[in-house]
């Protein structure tokens, strides 16, 4: 038998479901993959049993495969410090449980937040090899970012350098002097897509999915609610490219890939409200690696890791 070769678990933890994989290192090829369900209402420890039952049943998957187990990398929907302490508790909360104690007893484990691990993926794998200094957008649930810079995803001074759309921007109107605070993630995300096309029609869709599919036959509420949302997002890609001045910005997640009127409305925004001319024709593009960028960046940091070892 040939000698067994090394890969890595990754965990894209979300607040939908638990997606996890082998993956090769260092080429980053997905050689398994498992999903289960978040069901984040059970409580913070429920969904860590169910993460590591999952890290564990692929380390038996791979070792089977002749492969071995670097570690786990476990991508959070969260604030995670740069020494790997979770801070928020959005989605579940598991700011005071061991986590990186739990995996480790399993493997040598790192956490991330998930957007700077698929951020890692693309640096690595997929749409960012090309860029030195790109911005990585993530945009699905939630609206995310990571600037990254020679391959390594920019956490800042407590890790905290990824919020993009859930603060409000606060304005007044000058005629009537009405207040306004738009949460963007509210407005442009794929929960608010739905809600807002629900406001407006009484079809009463479900998944961001079904109003993609409704623009495509010429429905104008959802063609309307799809625009404005890839507007308002341009909008802020664009005042994130004029702060970081980036060569690239590359959009992942569910809306990320979406392409046709939310693509076009967001990079015709983006590019209208870049100040410098010399900016305004970067590359926009897709991410390249789609739904599994969480669990090959999760997988990832732990060849990262290693490779900074000393």
């Amino acid at each position: 038998m040939s000698a067994p070769l090394p890969c890595a678990i990754g965990l894209d933890v979300g607040g939908t479901k638990i997606a996890g994989g082998v993956v090769a290192l260092p080429s980053g090829a997905l050689l398994a993959r498992r999903v289960v369900p978040t069901n984040p209402r059970r409580g913070g420890e429920a969904v860590l049993a169910d993460a590591l039952a999952l890290a564990e049943g692929l380390i038996e998957q791979a070792i089977e495969q002749n492969q071995t187990p670097l570690g786990i990398g476990i991508g959070v929907p969260e604030l995670v410090s740069p020494s790997g302490e979770i801070t928020s508790a959005h989605n579940f909360d598991w700011r005071d449980l061991p986590v990186a104690a739990r995996f480790g007893r399993v493997a040598p484990a790192v956490i991330e937040s998930d957007v700077r691990a698929a951020a890692l993926a693309e640096a690595l794998f997929g749409a960012g090899r090309a860029f030195r200094l790109f911005a990585f957008v993530t945009v699905g649930t939630g609206i995310s970012y990571s600037l990254v810079a020679d391959g390594r995803p920019f956490a800042g001074a407590r890790g905290n350098a990824l919020v993009l759309a859930s603060g409000p921007l606060t304005s007044t109107c000058p005629a009537c002097g009405a207040v306004s605070e738009q949460v963007l993630e509210e407005f442009a995300a794929g929960p608010a897509i739905v809600r807002r096309y629900n406001q407006l029609t009484a079809e009463g869709a479900r998944r961001g999915e079904d109003i993609f599919a409704a623009v495509a036959v010429g429905d104008p509420a959802a063609s309307e609610v799809v625009r404005s949302a890839g507007e308002a997002l341009g909008n802020t890609i664009g005042f994130l490219v004029n702060v970081l001045d980036p060569e690239a910005v590359i959009v992942g997640g569910g809306l990320g890939q979406a392409g046709g009127l939310y693509w076009e409305s967001l990079v015709n925004s983006t590019r209208a409200h870049i100040w410098a001319g010399n900016s305004r024709d970067l590359a926009i593009l897709p991410a390249a690696l789609g739904p599994d960028a969480g669990i090959i960046g999760a997988a990832a940091t732990i060849w990262q890791r290693r490779a900074a070892a000393p």
